[in-house]
């Protein structure tokens, strides 16, 4: 048996991101599409680094320059490697030996559209700092899964279900693709991987077979069907949101969460709501949602990159977007949407209203119909609304502009200057009245139509 020292047992891991995904029939690259509101891709280095992986090398293909971006963005551009052409799973992964350079250490081999596919359920693959560990689950439907042969822990085989005999046919236990080994191991198997198969590809799963002929030792740690999911079409896409959906609303239930209708609320990936809060039905999260203990969350609300503290309410059908802030018992009533706004404590916008880019004093009142102009077509400017002010129905604060602490704002107004703490502002034409016009024009209008008809 040969050496494969690991020092203190550093760890990399391989994402392969290469497949062309011509099943999602989508012009996104298919390790990009989200599962609770983040790219399948995402996961998978969330869980490499929740790992402490020191090095990320994630394979992608020619074909795809936005999943090469994709990378470079959050990994730098020392976290690529090209697969090109693409030759199977054993050649994708002898595409990263170059970028792993001098690494020495665990290599851990995982799949950029298996989203699901968490740390703690990878974890065990480290446990023996030896050999070639493979991930398996129990298959309610082993199917054309590719079967493991174990004899009391030891991986015997990795055996393709077309190229099984009955006997193995019978095994549930199946191949889930994630592999881990010590980095000189793996690629001297790699390295003597044939690809003398109908396809002409270079397999991961030979290496099993090569590390036993080696006398290396082989073995098999489970991980449950549902985390070890790969996407490979919308229809599978659509199953892994569902199952992702079903741990969040089940954490958060589990976490005092008050939800009739837990079904119906839609969670991001980085979703935060105390326990406490009330979700009424029909709710969305996107992501960088944040909800304190003992808010209300009302029926039909979107909810993105927004924070909502303890006490305060949202909805029914309100949309809180980026930036927005939500002091302690706030009132976001119907039909009101807020963007980049912090609304202090008590604030109030109950009905039908914009708010985008400023900040709302404490117990201010924002009447029904308020906008916030926000917006000349160039640039954006802020709105002040200062403490215990009240806007009045209808009215359009054109920014950048303030009401100060305690002012008034008539109904109807367009408001285009600071309106000074405690003064009133009025901007509307003057009311007028003419006595009997309206009686005399409907009679005239009556005469008319009787004549015609």
């Amino acid at each position: 048996m040969t050496s494969h020292p690991t020092s203190s047992h550093p760890r990399a891991a391989i994402i392969l991101a290469a497949g062309q995904g011509t099943r999602m029939k989508s012009p996104l690259p298919k390790v990009l599409h989200p599962v609770g509101g983040r790219a399948m891709l995402d996961h998978a280095i969330d869980a490499a680094e929740a790992l402490h992986c020191e090095r990320i090398v994630v394979v992608v293909g020619a074909h795809s320059p936005e999943v090469r971006d994709h990378v470079v963005k959050r990994l730098g551009e020392d976290a690529i490697a090209v697969q090109d052409p693409p030759l199977g799973t054993g050649h994708a992964v002898r595409a990263a030996e170059a970028v792993l350079g001098d690494f020495v250490g665990q290599v851990v081999i995982t799949y950029g559209d298996v989203p699901l596919l968490r740390a703690a359920d990878i974890e065990p693959v480290f446990a023996d700092h030896e050999g070639v560990t493979v991930i398996g689950f129990e298959a309610r439907d082993p199917g054309a899964y590719g079967r493991l042969v174990t004899r009391d822990g030891e991986l015997l085989a990795i055996t393709e279900a077309k190229e099984a005999s009955p006997e193995v046919l019978a095994i549930t236990a199946c191949n889930s693709g994630v592999m881990a080994a010590p980095v000189g191991l793996l690629f001297e198997l790699l390295g003597e991987v044939k690809n003398d198969n109908a396809k002409g590809e270079y397999y991961l799963t030979d290496v099993v077979e090569l590390a036993r002929e080696r006398g290396e030792p082989t073995r098999a740690v489970f991980a449950s069907e549902d985390s070890v999911m790969g996407v490979n079409a919308q229809s599978e896409l659509a199953q892994a949101e569902a199952l992702f959906q079903k741990v969040q609303r089940d954490a958060f239930l589990a976490a005092g969460v008050t939800m009739p209708a837990p079904d119906t609320v839609h969670f991001a990936w980085d979703t935060e709501v105390g326990g406490g809060t009330h979700i009424e039905p029909f709710v969305v999260f996107g992501p960088g949602a944040k909800v304190a203990p003992g808010a209300r969350i009302r029926s039909f609300s979107h909810i993105e990159g927004a924070t909502v503290a303890t006490g305060a309410e949202v909805g029914p059908y309100a949309r809180l977007r980026p930036g927005a802030a939500l002091g302690e018992k706030v009132k976001i009533g119907n039909f009101v949407e807020v963007k980049n706004v912090k609304m202090a404590a008590g604030a109030k916008a109950n009905h039908l209203a914009y708010l985008g880019d400023g900040e709302v004093g404490a117990k201010a009142n924002i009447g029904a119909g308020t906008i916030f102009c926000n917006y000349d077509g160039f640039f954006k400017h802020r709105t002040v609304v200062g403490e215990g002010a009240f806007v009045g129905s209808n009215t359009s604060l054109v920014a950048p502009v303030t009401i100060g602490a305690g002012a008034m704002v008539g109904s109807g107004s367009v408001i285009t200057s600071d309106v000074a703490p405690g003064d009133l502002a009025l901007a509307r034409a003057p009311q007028t009245a003419k006595t009997g016009w309206a009686a005399k024009f409907m009679d005239m209008m009556r005469a008319k139509k009787a004549a015609k008809g």
